[in-house]
């Protein structure tokens, strides 16, 4: 179900932490900082959390605010795609969060060396999505999903800290998916991409 009250938060938070990035007379900072406490109080009414620990998690960026980029690397052998096991028994295409000071290649790369064990190399961009069309449950920060196809070079899995087990799956035989992270949709699409050479070839630098 859309939350309306979550997209309008979401969208007050943003124009508060772009006003307050920007704006130089006080009473306008005045304005925005206010905005943004109310933005952080639509939330915690909804969710029961506190008012506090909301403006910990939700209000806690400077400058204008972006998308956060969330990567993930398809990775598929004899038309069967990588997934890995979280310790929720729930299963997704290896990927996280972009961080600071590398390039998405990089990122990629890093991502599946620490959920799947492998060495990749990453190779073309299969897709790029709203997480908001696409992905449950609904989150208070606007989110891109960047597919990204790899060749393995080398490696193997062993159990770590973020996920207990890897495999590789066909559309039909499907494990319980994290819908947060990859849906049955999102499978077809990159393994329908890779097998028909969809995709732009990027240089990851």
């Amino acid at each position: 179900m859309n939350e309306q009250w979550l997209t309008w938060a979401t969208e007050i938070q943003a124009i508060a932490q772009t006003g307050l990035a920007y704006a130089t007379d006080v009473f306008d900072r005045e304005r925005y900082t206010r905005l943004r406490e109310i933005s952080a109080e639509i939330l915690a009414s909804y969710t029961d959390v506190p008012v506090e620990k909301v403006a910990e998690l939700f209000c806690n960026e400077d400058g204008y605010q972006t998308p956060k980029l969330d990567t993930r690397a398809v990775i598929v052998r004899e038309g069967k795609i990588l997934l890995v096991q979280e310790a929720s028994g729930r299963w997704a295409m290896p990927g996280g969060w972009a961080d600071i000071g590398l390039t998405l290649g990089q990122n990629v790369a890093k991502e599946t060396k620490e959920e799947a064990g492998l060495d990749v190399v990453p190779r073309r961009v299969l897709a790029v999505q709203d997480r908001a069309k696409h992905n449950q449950p609904e989150l208070p920060w606007s989110i891109w999903k960047i597919f990204v196809a790899c060749d393995v070079m080398g490696g193997q899995f062993e159990p770590n800290v973020e996920t207990i087990d890897s495999g590789y799956f066909g559309l039909d035989e499907l494990p319980p998916l994290h819908e947060g992270k990859t849906t049955r949709a999102q499978v077809e699409m990159c393994l329908a991409g890779v097998a028909a050479g969809a995709g732009a070839d990027v240089v990851f630098d």
